[in-house]
């Protein structure tokens, strides 16, 4: 007779979730039995780190990953790097060992008698199956879930004796299913929206994280051309949707009421695409519209149409909308916008890089189809400016700005996409909340160029104290940081620059490598 632990795995291997992110622990271990040797086990030292490598390799990758957490207290320690993974939309199967049930009544150690409700309300759904011929159905179900759009995490609590429990043969049925998603706006929704487009005087498009998730990036440009229209990258981006040398692009929205209708000024009609309307951070209150505007907002998640505080949402299949909408709408006659200025250069201090130094050799030495995994909030509108981004799936970002994500998501991006580099790009305050991914990546010689941007302080937090008048307040500042001491003593080759030439020279070495490198660069302050 086939078991739990036996469909289960037939399932896991049908819909390719061979590799699994984990931290095993006691609970676990039933499951991690005779571990199939056409699956690979990522290990990683602390849930968060476990999470984040899962989260980059679910972005990289467009496919759910498999998740093993222990227990409560796992859950838990995952919890930070799991508000990332629901605002980005990254499919996890979170699962959780459970203690045996006839323990969990008790209490016992490591048990949770609710377990569902624990990672709630930051994944789709959560369960613990009723009973062990369930488990099969309910991961099934939960696989499904994480990957039908709106894509997000979801969670299953397994009690640890239900694996060796045997099913009926008819268990095995869910390891041939496949379900789809074929939901599009009908024909009078999308003659309805062209008829708008072009009829508007001034419109302007508004592209988020989700038009890179399904590719449709270069359709986004040929909406942007057909209609002569400024491209913005909505607010906080997780990704990169747009080329950002292209003529049309205009750089990223300011995540503040005020400064949105601001830099939105003058436009009669905004198209929201693939991109919530709007997530906000600073508090900036002021008019949510620009006078007389009007907006449209395309997406696949329902969730996000129904909070919007203004405008019209047609909810569906992103790809499919565009595909359809694009042949129905009239080449403007409008004069294409004039591309953005590059920046100048600009001066370095002795001893110490200014950030923007740092990006323009990025730019200049970086392969074309390069990866960058960003986390160094105070330096976000510098990085857009200089960096050239043209191919899709080339920027990640955190994006509930949870500190965490960057140096593990590097890693797990790095691991779904072999034939590209990852550059992390990570400032020193993010860099210590998951240093434990340096370990993983050493111990699976992961090749990620890891440049850590070290000015000593809380960047975005100083900037913020200045806006909030609470400058003298404590905890701002993180001196006394030794990163390549830090890197070698999990085994990861590391070198400090502090000028320019040397962070080039470092830089080159570390893309020829085959395993991971730091670069520690001693920066300068920038604003946000």
């Amino acid at each position: 007779m086939p078991t739990v632990h036996s469909v289960t795995y037939q399932l896991l291997r049908r819909q390719g979730l061979s590799v699994v992110f984990g931290n095993p622990g006691s609970n676990e271990l039933p499951f991690l039995k005779d571990f199939p040797e056409d699956f690979r086990y990522i290990l990683g030292l602390h849930e968060g780190v476990v999470v984040g490598m899962a989260d980059g390799y679910a972005l990289a990758s467009g496919r759910p990953v498999l998740v093993n957490l222990h227990a409560a207290a796992g859950t838990g320690n995952a919890m930070g790097a799991l508000t990332n993974a629901w605002y980005s939309h990254s499919p996890l199967v979170l699962t959780a060992g459970q203690q045996a049930r006839s323990m969990v009544g008790v209490e016992s150690m490591l048990a949770n008698v609710d377990a569902p409700s624990l990672p709630r309300p930051l994944v789709k759904w959560s369960y613990e199956p009723a009973c062990p011929e369930d488990v099969p159905r309910a991961l099934s179900q939960a696989i499904h879930m994480a990957n039908l759009p709106a894509k997000g995490p979801v969670y299953v609590s397994v009690p640890h004796d239900d694996w060796a429990r045997e099913v009926a043969e008819d268990a095995a049925l869910v390891t041939r299913r496949d379900v789809e998603h074929a939901g599009t706006p009908s024909e009078t929704q999308l003659a309805g929206l062209a008829e708008r487009l072009n009829r508007a005087r001034n419109p302007v498009v508004v592209l988020g994280p989700e038009v890179d998730a399904e590719h449709a990036n270069g359709l986004a440009v040929k909406l942007a051309e057909r209609l002569r229209m400024p491209a913005w990258v909505a607010p906080s981006a997780s990704r990169c949707p747009f080329p950002t040398r292209h003529a049309c692009f205009r750089g990223v929205l300011p995540a503040a009421i005020s400064g949105i209708s601001d830099k939105l000024e003058g436009h009669d009609l905004i198209l929201v695409v693939g991109a919530p309307v709007f997530r906000y951070h600073q508090y900036a209150p002021g008019r949510y519209l620009p006078e007389g505007a009007e907006l449209i907002h395309l997406t696949s998640d329902a969730q996000e149409a129904a909070r919007a505080p203004m405008g019209d949402a047609l909810v569906g299949g992103l790809l499919a909308t565009l595909e359809k909408l694009l042949p129905a709408l009239t080449q403007s006659e409008r004069t294409m916008p004039e591309p953005l200025p590059l920046p100048r250069p600009v001066s370095d201090e002795p001893g110490r890089l200014a950030p923007e130094s740092v990006f323009d050799a990025l730019d200049e030495l970086a392969p074309a189809d390069a990866i960058f995994v960003k986390e160094s909030t105070s330096t976000v509108t510098a990085f857009w400016q200089r960096v050239e981004m043209r191919h899709p799936d080339s920027y990640f970002f955190p994006a509930a700005g949870g500190l965490g994500f960057g140096l593990p998501a590097a890693v797990g991006a790095q691991l779904a996409r072999p034939e590209r580099r990852v550059i992390a790009v990570i400032g020193d305050g993010s860099a210590n909340y998951a240093i434990g991914a340096l370990w993983s990546a050493a111990q699976y010689d992961v090749p990620v160029v890891f440049i850590i941007l070290k000015n000593d302080t809380y960047g975005a937090l100083r900037w913020f104290s200045r806006m909030l008048d609470a400058e003298d307040a404590p905890g701002l500042d993180v001196p006394g940081l030794d990163f390549c001491a830090l890197a070698r003593g999990y085994g990861v080759e590391a070198v400090c620059t502090d000028t320019r030439e040397a962070f080039q020279d470092a830089l080159r070495r570390a893309l020829d490598a085959s395993k991971p490198m730091l670069i520690e660069v001693p920066t300068t302050t920038i604003e946000p």
